[in-house]
Order: structure tokens, then C-alpha cells, then sequence
């Protein structure tokens, strides 16, 4: 029976969600597609929303491809620490067995056997502060990229608003002045576009970085409570588990004093019936003795025998 509290497929199941809102994402843009053309497309008298739009586009794409890989990472420490925990269920010899080496239940096994090797303490703390530090860089770059995806919508919505902001200036110089008008609604048409973009990148993005955090928790709290089940009565010695040990080694040799006792008892009443034994038999034996002498003397008497013959 597993008493490890570990989802081993929470990585796999995320990514699919990622791909079915990804799914469902898609078809809202292609539904609504003539509306998303109105705002980002027509009437776009600079290249500055487009701009805007475009990084807004590739910073969520490449946060985005790196939390694909790290999820993907996971899923294979989650079938490697499914594979150990099963190993032990099922008592292999090597609870190793099938484990890729370079995974992170792989790498701790061996940390504590070169530890336990060495006659050096286990300190379980700093192993799971060490390994969080280690995995932390992972979703580093994701932390970083959920952190400015909202405030790049922002900077988008300044720009549009200060060039609102120039045609609103021109307008007002000269109240026939046509461009000053358009660039006015181009502002605010690429102030709504980058906030639009902004925002929808970073509602997925923010989501699935939730997930990201979720799946490396559910994956080092696992490491770590099989280290405590497994490894730990291995490999680590406590002075409270010494105690424990000679406690039960005590106990031990307190039966094996009893039960050589019951023996000492046993064996002694054995030799009292075999001196008993003894005794009869050479009662037996001297009355015998008389009884062949008496047979003897009556035989000499009954047929006048002599002494000697």
C-alpha cells in the first residue's frame, strides 16, 4: 500500500489542460476574428501597436516554451519517483531499478549512501533546502516573465496614450486638422490593443505558473517524505535510534538468557532421572548378584558338589 502523498501524473495532466485552453483560446480568436482585425489591423497609422503587441507576443511565447520544458522535466521525475516508491512496494533488490540516473530521487539516494559511507551525519534539512534552491532556478525566468507581462500592457497603454496625447495637442492648434484627430484614435485603439494583449497573456501565463509552482511542490514534498520513509531508517543514524536498537538487543538477550534457563532447568532434571536410573540399576544389578549366589549354593547342596567343582 503507497503512503506517499504524490500525484505521479500532475505534470502530464497540466500540459493537456494547457493544450485544451490553448484549444479553446484559438477558437474565441477565430470566432471574433473580424473584431480582433478592427482593433489591432485597420486604421493603424504607425507600426507602434504592432510593435508593442510583437514583444508583448514574443516575451509570453518564450516564458511560455520554457515552461513547456519544465513541465516535461517533471514529468520525468514524476515517473522516476513513481518507479522508486514502486520498487520498494514491491521489495525489489534494488529499489534503483529503472530509475534514470540522472533523476533527482537518483542523485539523493546516492548523496546519502556516500554520506552513510563516510560515517557523516544526514542532515535531511539542509538536503531539502539545497534541492529547493536548486529547482527554483528552473521557474525562475517563468517568475520573471509572469512579473512583467501586466506591466508591459501598461507601458503599451502610456505610449498610446501620450501619442493620443500629440494628435489631441495638433487637433487643438488647428481645429481642421485631420491627422491630429486620427492620431488621436489610433492612440486610444493601441492603448485598448496592448492592454487587450497584456491582459490575456498574463491570465494564461499567470495560471499555468500557478500549475508550474503546484507541480514542483507536489514533486520535492514527495522526494521528501520518501527520504523520511525509505531512505532515512537506512542510511540515517540517530543517537535516538541507537538507543532504540540496543534497547531491542537488550530484550533479546533477556529471552536468550530465559530460554537457556528452561534448558539449564531441563537438562538438570534430566541427570536427576538418569541418577535415579543409575541407582536402580546397580540395586538391580547387586540384588541380582545375591539371587545368582543363592542359585549357585542351592545347585552345589542339591548335587553334593565340592567348593571348586
Amino acid at each position: 500500500m503507497q503512503i506517499i502523498s504524490f500525484r505521479p501524473h500532475f505534470s502530464r495532466n497540466t500540459l493537456l489542460l494547457m493544450v485544451l485552453t490553448a484549444a479553446a483560446l484559438g477558437a474565441a480568436i477565430y470566432w471574433k476574428l473580424d473584431l480582433l482585425e478592427t482593433v489591432y489591423l485597420k486604421d493603424q497609422l504607425t507600426t507602434l501597436g504592432w510593435l508593442i503587441n510583437g514583444a508583448i507576443l514574443v516575451i509570453f511565447a518564450l516564458g511560455l516554451l520554457r515552461m513547456i520544458t519544465t513541465f516535461f522535466g517533471y514529468m520525468r521525475e514524476e515517473a522516476a519517483l513513481a518507479r522508486f516508491i514502486r520498487n520498494h512496494e514491491l521489495a525489489e533488490d534494488d529499489p534503483l531499478h529503472g530509475v534514470p540516473d540522472g533523476s533527482i530521487i537518483a542523485h539523493r539516494v546516492r548523496t546519502m549512501e556516500r554520506l552513510f559511507e563516510s560515517a557523516t551525519p544526514i542532515n535531511q534539512g539542509a538536503l531539502a533546502s539545497t534541492l529547493l534552491a536548486s529547482e527554483s532556478t528552473r521557474t525562475s525566468f517563468p517568475k520573471y516573465v509572469s512579473n512583467i507581462l501586466i506591466l508591459t500592457g501598461v507601458f503599451g497603454t502610456i505610449i498610446s496614450l501620450s501619442i493620443a496625447l500629440i494628435g489631441a495637442s495638433d487637433l487643438l492648434e488647428n481645429t481642421v486638422n485631420v491627422s491630429g484627430m486620427g492620431l488621436v484614435i489610433h492612440g486610444m485603439s493601441t492603448a485598448l490593443s496592448t492592454t487587450i494583449t497584456a491582459i490575456v497573456c498574463y491570465l494564461f501565463f499567470g495560471y499555468f505558473y500557478l500549475k508550474l509552482t503546484d507541480a514542483q511542490t507536489n514533486l520535492l514534498s514527495a522526494v521528501e517524505q520518501v527520504t523520511t520513509t525509505y531512505l532515512a531508517p537506512r542510511y540515517q543514524v540517530e543517537q535516538e535510534t541507537t538507543l532504540y536498537e540496543f534497547t531491542g538487543l537488550v530484550r533479546s538477550l533477556q529471552n536468550l538468557v530465559n530460554r537457556l534457563e528452561k534448558s539449564h532447568k531441563l537438562i538438570m532434571k534430566v541427570e536427576t532421572q538418569l541418577l535415579k536410573a543409575v541407582d536402580q540399576y546397580q540395586e538391580r544389578a547387586e540384588r541380582s548378584d545375591l539371587e545368582m549366589t543363592t542359585i549357585i549354593e542351592l545347585l552345589r547342596k542339591g548335587f553334593r558338589l565340592r567348593d571348586g567343582e
